[in-house]
């Protein structure tokens, strides 16, 4: 990859998108990982007004830290960046007594996960809509596209996505040529949703390497019969992921009503 020219290319496209939707820039939600890390740098690098956001839900200290780390460092690095902080810890916790609990804990866990990216979704739209600011989605390729780890309409709603033709590896990459914090380039991938320190591999059961490997395969072709030991279970778990989160990965489905019916 000739990351110097991807980096100037994405900057490009950030600022030209934003200039033409009559926009002041962008707004970031960043938790203390790679994704929201670069996403976060490549907006500031177009000179654009930004605005980083810090929205912990009962969250990891080490997440606090290191988002805290970035913001102080982009904050140097760059005149126009500016941060706020919306602790939705409160907000959370009372909507948790205004829904049922009652179920399989697993899926109730889950659900109330989903929730706190969508509290958040909704945490950044406010402050795009009060400082006329787009939405600038933190996604990677192999996250939005290969397995779908993502919130529908939590993470994953936003105006648009600068990394998402990215493979986790290539956003690596970026954030060191964009010098993002040590601490966030060394730690484990995670979506911080539950409020523990638990990482995406823990959660997937497969690494971002491994998948990126599996993503390949997929689109050439392969299929399980391909492979036998570590990579057939890895690549079984990326097609499983995949075929369940496909409703993410396409157009929401429309009743189309026919001519004659109307």
């Amino acid at each position: 990859m000739q990351t110097e020219k991807v980096v100037k290319h994405i900057v490009n496209w950030l600022k030209n998108y934003a200039t033409n939707a009559g926009v002041n820039g962008f707004v970031v939600g960043v938790s203390g990982g790679i994704d929201s890390a670069v996403t976060s740098t490549l907006c500031a690098e177009t000179g654009l007004k930004v605005l980083v956001v810090e929205m912990p839900i009962h969250q990891a200290e080490s997440h606090v830290s290191r988002a805290q780390e970035h913001i102080t460092q982009l904050k140097k690095r760059y005149n126009n960046v500016s941060d706020t902080r919306a602790d939705l810890t409160p907000v959370f916790d009372e909507f948790k007594t205004e829904v049922s609990l009652d179920g399989d804990q697993a899926i109730v866990d889950m659900a109330l996960a989903n929730t706190r990216a969508r509290l958040r979704m909704t945490t950044l739209y406010y402050y795009a809509g009060l400082y006329k600011l787009l939405v600038a989605g933190t996604g990677n390729k192999v996250e939005d596209f290969g397995v779908g780890f993502y919130t529908k309409y939590g993470d994953g709603g936003v105006d648009l996505s600068p990394i998402a033709d990215l493979l986790k590896s290539e956003v690596y990459t970026i954030g060191d040529f964009l010098k993002v914090p040590e601490s966030i380039m060394k730690a484990a991938p995670s979506d911080g949703l539950f409020g523990d320190a638990r990482s995406d591999e823990d959660q997937i059961g497969a690494s971002y390497p491994e998948l990126e490997w599996a993503m390949q395969m997929d689109d050439e072709g392969k299929t399980d019969s391909d492979f036998e030991g570590r990579k057939l279970e890895v690549f079984k778990i990326y097609k499983r992921f995949n075929r369940s989160n496909k409703h993410k990965m396409v157009p929401i489905p429309v009743c189309t009503i026919p001519d004659d019916l109307k």
